[in-house]
This record gives C-alpha cells, sequence and structure tokens, in this order.
C-alpha cells in the first residue's frame, strides 16, 4: 500500500525552465508541504537564469497555472513560464487585417492558384 509522505518527509520534485534553443529541468528532494517558489529558490534556476523574477513570471504544476504558494506533493513537476513575446490573439487580428489566411498548426497557407 502507497503510503503519503508525512508533513516531514523529503519528496522529490522538479524545477522546469526552457528558452527557445535550452531545456534545463532540476530534480531536487524538499520536505513535504514546501511551496512552489521554494522549490524553485533551492533548485538554483533563479542564479543559473537571472532573467527569472517571481514577481513576474508564472508558475505551473505540469501545464497548470499555480500560486507561488502551493504546496507541493512527490514528484511534482515544477514550471516556469517566460513571458510571451506577442499577444496571439493580436497576431491573428493583425494577419485577418493583413489578408492572410493561416493553416491548421499555425504558419501561413500557401497561396492559391
Amino acid at each position: 500500500m502507497n503510503q503519503s509522505p508525512s508533513q516531514n518527509q523529503e519528496i522529490t520534485v522538479e524545477v522546469a525552465y526552457a528558452l527557445p534553443q535550452q531545456q534545463l529541468i532540476i530534480p531536487i528532494k524538499v520536505q513535504n508541504g514546501c511551496s512552489a517558489e521554494d522549490a524553485v529558490k533551492k533548485s538554483g534556476m533563479l542564479q543559473k537564469f537571472p532573467e527569472i523574477d517571481l514577481t513576474k513570471n508564472q508558475l505551473g504544476i505540469f501545464g497548470k497555472l499555480t500560486k507561488n504558494d502551493t504546496p507541493l506533493r512527490h514528484l511534482d513537476r515544477v514550471e516556469i513560464y517566460r513571458p510571451l513575446i506577442a499577444d496571439p490573439k493580436e497576431v491573428r487580428r493583425q494577419r485577418a487585417a493583413d489578408g492572410k489566411i493561416m493553416k491548421k498548426g499555425g504558419g501561413d497557407a500557401p497561396p492559391e492558384d
């Protein structure tokens, strides 16, 4: 039978951050109940990537946005999200205004003959 870790036991979590050309996932051990923000700080990710600002960058657990003070569970992966460079809705509006047709999956559709 699988027992959940008690409050003073260590659990294993991962902290992930990705740039366009680089992805880093750091597995760490933390106390059960550790917050997402505390795990990011303990991982050393802030030292490796000084551009990360936990007051601006959002955090998620397995692709779902979460609050910085969310307690973690064993084997959670905390993801640090970069701000979007362009608003996807605005990009679509601009493409429509320019008369461009988008193909499914993004990008420009080939011109019709």
